[in-house]
Order: C-alpha cells, then structure tokens, then sequence
C-alpha cells in the first residue's frame, strides 16, 4: 500500500477534527484526496507537524486534532515524542506513515528501517501507541490519553497536484475554521 492509500483511509475516520500534515507529498496527496477548512497543510518546516498539531491541541481542548506524519520528519525531530508524551494532550492523535523514505526528496531510505517506531513511543512513555492495522482509529481519537500510530506503507509518491492555494491562504481559512 502507499501514502496515498494510507491517507485516504485516514481521512475515512475524520469528521471536525484538526488535520496537520506534514510538508511535500503528504499535503499534496490529503489536498487530492480531502481538501477542507481544517485541514493545515505544511509548506515547509520538515519534522514540525507533531509541534503544531501539540500547540493546537493544548490552546484548543475541546477540539480533537490529528497529526498525520512521516517516519523522516519524526526522525528528524525525536524530542518531539518526549514533549508530545509530557503533555500528554487527550485531545491529540498523532500518526506517523512509515515507508522507510524521504518521500518528498526522493525517497532516499531513513533509519526508520531499523527502528520499530511503536515500542519507542511506548519507551517514552506513551500508553496509546499502535500499528495502525490493529486499531479503530475512531476509537483512539476519543481515548484519554495523547495517541501515536504508525501506519507502514511502501515507499513512493502519487502525481498529486501541487496545492494551488498559496501559505497565506492556507493559514487564514485555517484560522478562521477554528
């Protein structure tokens, strides 16, 4: 299966939660597939999606937010699931699609291959963390506790159009969603 796939199947158990997905192809590819007010898509700032989705969550309680990532933007901010767990946010679900890749560069491999992503958030502490393939994400959404899921997909990017909403734009119908 690829992102693609993945996110489709994602967005199948969103109704008004706050989408945050991370930089490149995964925006591009939840645009395609689900485009909508409350939905931010990330331009840039690669391994930030978990600190705005935390942000979001922690300013906003009574609105469920969900953070759809990738194994190379996790990696490249590990403090993230250490900060993420200390606050423990109930309101937050955090899912990370692992293909092993730098999708948006190239899929050039990342250590994520050698690293089994659910036991290290479970080493962190986190109470709620899971392979995707053996939940209800909707019943984790509304758990009492911050979740993290790892959805595994092959590596691989889908011809989604670049979003042709520009940053500003993006950011203010979010805004004003919320």
């Amino acid at each position: 299966m690829a992102r693609y796939e993945a996110i489709h199947d994602i967005m199948e158990n969103i109704d008004e939660e706050l989408v945050i997905c991370n930089i490149g192809f995964p925006s591009r590819e939840l645009y395609e597939i689900n485009d909508r007010s409350r939905n931010f898509y990330m331009i840039g700032s690669m391994g930030l999606a978990s600190s705005i989705g935390l942000g979001l969550a922690l300013s906003k309680p009574s609105e469920d937010v969900v953070v759809i990532d990738g194994d190379g933007s996790l990696l490249m901010n590990m403090g993230s699931l250490a900060t993420v767990f200390a606050n423990n946010p109930s309101n937050l679900t955090w899912i990370v699609i692992d293909n092993g890749a730098y999708g948006s560069t190239g899929n050039q491999d990342t250590y994520a291959q050698l690293i089994d992503l659910v036991e290290t958030a479970k080493g962190v502490g986190f109470k709620n963390s899971f392979h995707f393939k053996d939940i209800d994400l909707k019943e984790v959404i509304n758990s009492e506790d911050a979740s993290f899921i790892v959805y595994e997909t092959e590596p691989g990017n889908s011809k989604a159009p670049i979003i042709d909403i520009d940053p500003i734009t993006i950011k203010e119908r979010f805004m004003s969603s919320i």
